[in-house]
């Protein structure tokens, strides 16, 4: 039983499950009071939900939402706040498209152009904020919330119709011009749904699989971790707290300058203004969900897109589908608490179980005596 309450798994999985129930709750009080029925109202979403087109869309909403979360979670493992994820993704995105169709070259090295530029594009313009913060001592918040500002006047600018933006046929948007089919990733079919599962979900994946091997298996990111921690106990064990600081923020840029990928090359295939939008802030809150785990940020990541696809259906029903924005707050504010109660548990729990040891005259106990 002690193995249980002490287990970091366990403790997790219990805090999540809590939160869960009460964003339920307090969603279910809100439609409660607004006149609706809870429980025909999350049944209609769970059925929408679960519908083939409704499953492609939240796949494929969700492997950006992960992408960004992904990129949110390295710099905070670094105790770094990188808010400027969204328009390090936004500019990757639309000089990455430009790029693209400006030149159709062979399938293969196509893409790997397009996806590298945008991780070159995001690692630079996340690495401003890093230089400022080391050498100057400029908050990474406030530079980088400057940056988003910056990095949106510059799509502007570079999209009018005499610069990097051409007329989309048949509409108002204005767009880089297309990217050739050589760069275009195509989509895994879904049975029953007519649209398809973006290509490059699998990127997203294998971004996660990285992100957990880097961080927790090499001693750089052990060295980034223990920076994050205390860079006064970092710099004694020899670690360029500078340098990580650094380090971290041109790969939360690289990181930033993937979400837009999937969306990019498997469906759009230029940028324009009707380009999604916003991705980076949400990342920042399924990646406190997720607990910065590449694991939890999926789950979370598929629950934070399941009630983005499963609202619509509530419009139909005259409920407005707002309530999933209320949802999404309540799973937010409440996972942070519980989160921060479990872990204090956590810590009890394990002392309880170090005095108990003591005081039967374990080996720990005789140690301490000796």
């Amino acid at each position: 039983m002690n193995r249980l309450k002490t287990s970091p798994l366990a403790l997790t999985v219990i805090a999540a499950a809590v939160a869960l129930a009460f964003s339920i709750i307090v969603t279910s009080m809100v439609l409660s009071i607004s006149g609706f029925n809870p429980p025909s109202t999350f049944q209609a979403m769970i059925e929408f939900g679960t519908e083939p087109d409704s499953v492609v869309n939240t796949l494929n909403r969700a492997s950006t939402y992960y992408l960004a979360a992904i990129a949110v979670a390295i710099g905070f493992r670094m105790n770094l706040f990188n808010i400027g994820v969204d328009g390090q993704y936004r500019l990757a995105a639309m000089l990455a498209a430009a790029v693209g169709g400006a030149w159709a070259l062979p399938a293969g090295l196509h893409q790997v152009v397009i996806i590298g530029t945008a991780m070159l594009v995001g690692a630079m313009w996340a690495g401003i904020a890093g230089i400022l913060k080391v050498t100057r001592g400029v908050s990474e918040v406030i530079s980088t919330i400057m940056l988003n500002f910056i990095a949106t006047g510059i799509i502007a600018y570079l999209l009018q119709s005499d610069k990097l933006g051409t007329q989309v046929a048949g509409s108002d948007n204005i767009g880089t011009k297309p990217i050739a089919p050589s760069g275009q990733v195509a989509g895994i079919p879904y049975p029953g749904a007519g649209l398809e599962i973006f290509g490059l979900i699998i990127l997203a994946v294998v971004v996660g699989v990285v992100f957990h091997i880097v961080i927790n298996r090499t001693r750089f990111g052990y060295d980034l971790r223990a920076t994050g921690l205390s860079s006064s106990a970092a710099v004694a064990s020899g670690v360029d707290a500078r340098r990580m600081v650094v380090v971290a923020m041109v790969l939360s840029g690289a990181a930033a300058g993937l979400i837009g990928m999937p969306q990019l090359l498997g469906s759009s295939h230029s940028y324009g203004l009707d380009f999604p939008g916003g991705l980076g802030f949400i990342g920042i809150g399924i990646a406190l969900l997720g607990r910065n785990n590449p694991i939890g940020i999926a789950f979370a990541a598929l629950l934070w897109s399941f009630l983005d696809q499963s609202s619509q259906i509530l419009e139909f029903n005259e409920i407005p589908k707002e309530i999933v924005a209320i949802t999404q707050a309540a799973v937010l504010l409440s996972v942070v608490v519980v989160y921060e109660i479990v872990r204090r548990l956590g810590l009890r729990w394990q002392q309880q179980a170090v005095a108990a040891e003591l005081a039967e005259g374990s080996p720990a106990g005789k140690e301490v005596a000796a």
